[in-house]
């Protein structure tokens, strides 16, 4: 019995890969007939503009100055930012875009580090008319995306809010996520281009509490392409932190107002990060959010809208 049992395994196997190829193939068919009508489902909010090869998608609502540029977090497009855009641009004209490769964006070149990033939002926003000075908002990754522009710009830079920014400082903690970052996009990208996130929808992906926008879009905000990209910030992640460490010096942001967010119930050498943040304006300060929530915007979204404001009216 034990042998007959042997010689039935090789079968059982060869039965399940011939499921799964079907099964695969059935879902990469379905996704490639779908995303063909994606353009007219999910049309983008705004427009493309050519930054040097490829187009970023921008879109910016409201008036009054200094405009709000809203930077995403890893993995995100600029869709995350949906409900503080609505509260800011009451009182500021603010923008939104994806980089590239997310969302309604095109593939960039590499690597895609933050300076590259941070590079490719100038020119996006010289080509798009939108004048500065700009009040930069950054969200975990996305925050070291808008201090590369303040390095760069300083005179372009009327103020910071960084939300829960990610942690430079950790270059050890870095390099032992980058592989796992790179695992997790990858069965990301590997769901998109299968199916499986359509099917699923975007309730499966997004994080509690996103804007609708997120949810209803997912196919186009969290497919394969996005996710790509995510992967590849995540792979850059010790070389923008580099990057960005080589800025830090006392002063830096001289008297520029800046609210440095911080979720709550993090460890106090988190928060000290923050603290320390903070304190390289003689204007920062620090705010602790209510929520334990990474996404403070999407639990908190007046807090951080409040936030912008005060830094966007110079306090």
């Amino acid at each position: 019995m034990t042998g007959k049992r042997g010689r039935r395994w090789p079968r059982i196997i060869m039965w399940a890969a011939i499921v799964l190829a079907i099964l695969a193939g059935t879902g990469f068919g379905y996704e490639t007939i779908a995303r063909g009508g994606d353009a007219d489902r999910y049309p983008p909010p705004g427009r493309l503009l050519d930054v040097g090869g490829h187009r970023l998608h921008l879109y910016c609502t409201g008036s009054g100055g200094p405009t709000v540029i809203l930077e995403a977090g890893l993995g995100e497009s600029g869709a995350s930012w949906a409900d503080v855009q609505s509260r800011v641009a009451a009182h500021n004209r603010v923008c939104v875009y994806d980089r590239a490769g997310y969302a309604w964006s095109e593939e960039g070149p590499g690597p895609r580090t933050a300076d590259r990033a941070a590079g490719e939002l100038r020119t996006l926003l010289a080509a798009a008319g939108e004048a500065g000075p700009y009040v930069l908002v950054g969200h975990s990754y996305g925050a070291v995306v808008v201090r590369m522009f303040a390095h760069h710009w300083p005179d372009l830079t009327a103020g910071l809010v960084l939300v829960d920014a990610m942690d430079e400082s950790g270059a050890g903690e870095l390099r032992v996520a980058r592989p796992l970052l790179a695992a997790q996009f990858t069965a990301y990208e590997l769901a998109g281009r299968f199916g499986l996130l359509r099917l699923l929808g975007g309730s499966a992906v997004a994080a509690p509490g996103a804007p609708e926008i997120t949810v209803r879009d997912a196919p186009v905000v969290y497919g394969a392409a996005g996710m790509a990209a995510a992967r590849a910030e995540g792979l850059s992640t010790v070389d923008s932190a580099a990057q960005v460490a080589a800025t830090v010096r006392a002063g830096v942001w001289r008297d520029l107002p800046v609210v440095v967010i911080v979720a709550g119930g993090q460890s106090a050498e988190a928060v000290e990060h923050q603290r320390r943040l903070a304190a390289l304006s003689t204007r920062g300060r620090l705010v602790v959010a209510a929520t334990s929530e990474h996404y403070v915007q999407y639990a908190q979204p007046d807090l951080v809208a409040d936030a912008v404001r005060a830094v966007a009216a110079g306090r």
